[in-house]
């Protein structure tokens, strides 16, 4: 779905943002910008008043240049690179300026590092953006980073959008940053997500001392910004491309309400098959916890309180978290595959492969689920799937024995007989009665037997933060197993692989 905020009325324009910032007698600054040309600082020279706010405007295109300003970068459009601009074209103006006109003027720098549509349209068309500012005359520095995706196929129109947005951030950092939300929101004003993808947004400094990224994470894929949104266990929010590019990645989507000792089963049994794969080498795999926004708006609206105490439950393992729009599998699998030529795996319940095979979920394709499969699987992904117990009846549910309509049936076994189906067999057969729903139904009816299907990491945040409604009672406290201190969770990875 589009969204399309270029005819927004009650929004001011491009030209009407950068004229106020002109107007504003308090803002004064210097824009530094790589490729696209100077396509942000042109809208403040084109619309007047631009001496009253730009200190400076330069362009370090050649390489052996940039590199002696901002010291040397082993690429030229990252986040390193936008940083070290930040770094160099801030601290410049407070040395020059701070002296003579500090105590009125709050200072700004703003920077982008751009890669636009070459000659030959070979190129990944992206780019950062950030401004660091004072939010008033002598004030501590506040800072907003972001990386777009420029989806426009000509190169003109491609620099019109980065000159839009880069105006749009500056308008929303000067005027909007005590309403983060509306700030986020304003990125698209007078354009569309058919020209622009925010997939990363980074709030820090004194002005967004109170700002949880991970909400604002979640706010660009509500918003249609983006598809998908990243962080790490950590609570930092993570660019796509720089923490999956060229890596083997592994996907658990689940509820994570709460993270059981099935979650981390499945994903540490998935794992150790995984890297059984002759093309995937285990200090390289990247393993994301995955919840879609179906899910999280399974009630009607997100509830934000609900959102944090899964994610922060899925701190306390290790996870690194992607919250996407993308309920099929194929669109997680493309969007997957954007990123990396590796090879890539999903696990999953056998109940949920069972709804992977129901074709109602694919009528708007015209080759229905034949078209979704095609996609699914054309990039060498696998699926690693997690038995189901019956409780009634004791007997589990496999590959082997999953039952499928018997028009699906070879297609079903085509899937298997090509290996793109996979029995999980190591898993802890100790967990096999654990399902989340259950576990969060004794949660909040007080039953503590619940403490058993959770690792202790996740127990012991769920009561000391009364998540989901636990209520302290007098009674013991029971041992909880912990998967956290084995397994995958204890391997030296860094904050991007788990």
């Amino acid at each position: 779905m589009c969204v399309d905020r270029s005819t927004t009325s009650n929004r001011p324009n491009t030209e009407q943002k950068a004229l106020a910032i002109n107007l504003d007698p308090r803002r004064y600054g210097s824009f530094a910008e790589i490729g696209a040309g100077q396509e942000v600082v042109r809208w403040f020279f084109r619309v007047g008043g631009a001496a009253g706010t730009i200190a400076k405007s330069m362009s370090a295109y050649d390489m052996t240049v940039s590199d002696a300003i901002y010291g040397q970068c082993e690429r030229y459009v990252c986040r390193k690179r936008l940083e070290d601009m930040l770094d160099h074209e801030h601290s410049l103006n407070l040395a020059r300026l701070k002296e003579s006109r500090g105590d009125t003027t709050a200072f700004f720098s703003f920077a982008d590092t751009v890669s636009a549509r070459n000659f030959k349209g070979t190129n990944d068309c992206h780019g950062w953006m950030g401004v660091r500012f004072q939010a008033h005359p002598g004030d501590q520095d506040s800072q907003i980073i972001i990386h777009v995706r420029m989806l426009d196929t000509e190169n003109a129109a491609q620099q019109e959008a980065i000159g839009i947005i880069g105006v749009n951030l500056l308008y929303g950092a000067f005027f909007l940053h005590h309403e983060p939300e509306m700030l986020v929101e304003s990125l698209l004003d007078n354009l569309n997500t058919r020209r622009i993808e925010i997939d990363m947004i980074e709030f820090s400094g004194i002005a967004f001392r109170n700002v949880d990224n991970r909400v604002m994470s979640l706010r660009l894929v509500q918003l249609g910004l983006s598809n998908a949104a990243m962080f790490s266990a950590k609570g930092e929010v993570l660019q796509p491309s720089e923490v999956l590019y060229k890596r083997p990645i592994l996907v658990e989507r689940g509820s994570f309400r709460p993270v059981t000792n099935v979650n981390l089963d499945m994903l540490r049994s998935a794992y150790e098959k995984f890297c059984e794969e002759p093309d995937v080498e285990a200090d390289q795999v990247v393993t994301l916890a995955e919840i879609t926004m179906k899910n999280l708006k399974a009630n009607g609206e997100i509830d934000l309180k609900d959102f944090l105490a899964r994610v922060d439950l899925m701190a306390a393992c290790g996870m690194t978290v992607l919250i996407s729009d993308y309920f099929e599998y194929y669109r997680l699998a493309a969007y997957l595959a954007r990123y990396t030529k590796k090879k890539i795996g999903i696990t999953m319940g056998a109940g949920s492969v069972c709804e992977l095979f129901d074709e109602k979920y694919y009528s708007q394709l015209d080759g229905g689920i034949l078209e979704s499969f095609g996609r699914l699987f054309k990039n060498d992904l696998k699926l690693y799937v997690y038995p189901l117990l019956n409780q009634a009846t004791n007997e589990l549910t496999l590959v082997d024995n999953l039952q499928v309509a018997p028009e699906l049936r070879k297609l079903y076994e085509y899937l298997v007989d090509k290996h793109c189906i996979e029995q999980l067999d190591n898993f802890d057969p100790r967990h096999l009665n654990t399902f989340s729903r259950e576990v969060l139904r004794q949660i909040q009816a007080g039953d503590f037997s619940w403490r058993e299907h959770v690792p202790a990491e996740v127990a012991e945040t769920i009561e000391r933060r009364a998540f989901f409604g636990y209520r302290k009672t007098p009674v013991e406290r029971q041992p909880a197993h912990s998967f956290v201190s084995s397994g995958i969770f204890n391997q030296p990875f860094s904050e991007t692989q788990i």
